[in-house]
């Protein structure tokens, strides 16, 4: 039997995170190797992740990260607030979000790509599911790019740099000066996140959704006992309001 030393310990928790005593018997079980043991709880992860998988995530944070005329967020759920102030929770967040940046967004891309803490995000997502023992969900991914100009973002609710409850990316298409866009699609950025807007124009929303509200609209109006004529016109002019 391999003799095990409480530095091996230590630097397969530095290495992984995991707990001294899970450390411990992954080495035990590895015979000393610290490779193998970083496999082994891997694999204690993805049993434990399969049985917190159905919990509800409805906390958690978004990552953030912008580089000139490109950005990407990330969207990492967890259980309870908690763990969202968690130090390992948030430096996963934050590392899913620059690997975002350079898979242009894309969730599957992300989840396959390889961790700068090494092997691939779904398996590092894998042992903090373990570290921290609840249920963590890479919810979604998104990536916006220009081709000149900037993409300026906002954070809100920071709980670090980078990191928050609401995210924003702005793509601002111009050769203006990119310091001045920037400043311009923040405040635009900030009025995003106040306001979740559904589209940019109103010529770019949904003409299921515009439809939608015009029904709503025309029954609240039929009761007005107005002529037809005058209630199309009362439809039309709370549509520009909805807009």
């Amino acid at each position: 039997m391999a003799q095990i030393s409480a530095s091996m310990v230590k630097e397969l928790r530095g290495r992984t995170g995991a707990g001294m005593l899970d450390c411990k018997k992954a080495l035990v079980e590895s015979e000393g190797d610290i490779e193998a043991a970083g496999e082994w709880l891997r694999k204690k992860g993805l049993a434990a992740a399969a049985k917190k998988s159905g919990r509800v995530t409805a906390e958690g944070l978004v990552g953030l990260r912008t580089d000139g005329a490109r950005g990407a967020l990330v969207e990492v759920n967890a259980e309870t607030d908690f763990v969202a102030r968690k130090e390992h929770f948030q430096a996963f967040v934050g590392a899913a979000a620059d690997v975002a940046l350079n898979v242009g967004g894309n969730l599957d891309a992300l989840i396959s790509a390889d961790h700068p803490e090494g092997g691939t995000v779904d398996e590092q997502h894998v042992l903090l599911i373990a570290t921290i023992g609840e249920s963590i969900k890479i919810r979604r991914s998104v990536g916006l790019s220009v081709e000149e100009g900037v993409v300026a973002s906002y954070m809100h609710n920071s709980a670090a740099p980078g990191l928050g409850k609401i995210g924003v990316l702005v793509g601002m298409k111009s050769a203006a000066e990119p310091e001045a866009l920037q400043q311009l699609g923040k405040q635009v950025a900030m009025h995003v996140a106040a306001s979740s807007p559904r589209a940019v124009t109103a010529e770019d929303l949904d003409a299921e959704t515009v439809e939608k509200e015009r029904e709503i609209l025309r029954e609240q109006a039929a009761g007005s006992g107005k002529p037809p004529e005058i209630v199309e016109k009362m439809i039309e002019g709370r549509l520009r309001k909805f807009y």
